[in-house]
């Protein structure tokens, strides 16, 4: 759910950082803002995949299809289809899927990247054996009531929902994620958004990210993986 050649100063970085457009501004002001921070030269989140995703994919059966939640510029998708899984992804950016596309093409990784908003996706039902979301916290709680519905939805009798992403004390640290409380995770919350979910992994805890310049230093974070039933 998403590092630069020309790295900006500590201020500039945790600026960019936290500047995750306002979902209430509408599509096409969100899609702008994040054409402009993919714009920047280099990947805004590094070439790594996610750390949770590299520790947790494992949990995904061999040649599932997965589908992978504003993926952004790829690493994250890119990683999955490299683990022999069919992969799709999407992103509101065009920008960001432009460079998926031909980064993945440069590895020889086989995704089908598409542009889409959550309320644009189609969540086919029963469609994917997996669901990554990672770090897709550009939701008011409105949006994200709607799109742990579309996951869910989604999701085959079995499937994994694996989740990733920053906690309320995450506004003490300010190094990464949308800076505002009503668009961060706790247990309850994710909970509560998934009621039907056999939970295999659960838990809140702090880290060092190094995930280029949109995620860096000291974080909050939730870890967490469902099992539709």
């Amino acid at each position: 759910m998403r590092v630069l050649d020309r790295k900006p100063s500590p201020n500039a970085s945790t600026a960019l950082a936290m500047s995750t457009p306002d979902p209430h501004a509408g599509f096409t002001d969100a899609r702008t803002t994040w054409d402009a921070r993919f714009s920047q030269p280099g990947l805004l989140f590094g070439d790594q995949p996610n750390a949770f995703l590299r520790r947790e994919a494992h949990r995904i059966p061999a040649h599932s299809r997965v589908l992978s939640v504003a993926d952004g510029e790829g690493r994250n998708a890119i990683y999955l289809a490299d683990q022999g899984h069919t992969v799709t992804a999407f992103d509101l950016s065009p920008v960001a899927v432009d460079k998926a596309r031909r980064w993945a093409a440069e590895r020889g990784a086989r995704v089908d990247f598409q542009v889409a908003g959550v309320d644009d996706w189609a969540w086919t039902t029963g469609a994917y054996d997996a669901v990554a979301a990672i770090f897709v916290q550009f939701a008011d709680p409105a949006m994200r009531a709607r799109m742990f519905a579309g996951m869910w939805q989604t999701l085959a009798p079995g499937g994994l929902l694996l989740l990733h992403g920053y906690t309320p004390k995450q506004l003490d640290y300010r190094t990464g994620g949308p800076g505002k409380l009503e668009h961060l995770y706790t247990e309850a919350l994710v909970r509560e958004l998934l009621p039907q979910a056999e939970w295999l992994l659960m838990r809140e805890y702090e880290d060092d990210l190094a995930e280029g310049n949109g995620h860096a230093g000291r974080s909050a974070l939730l870890d967490a993986v469902a099992r539709k039933r």
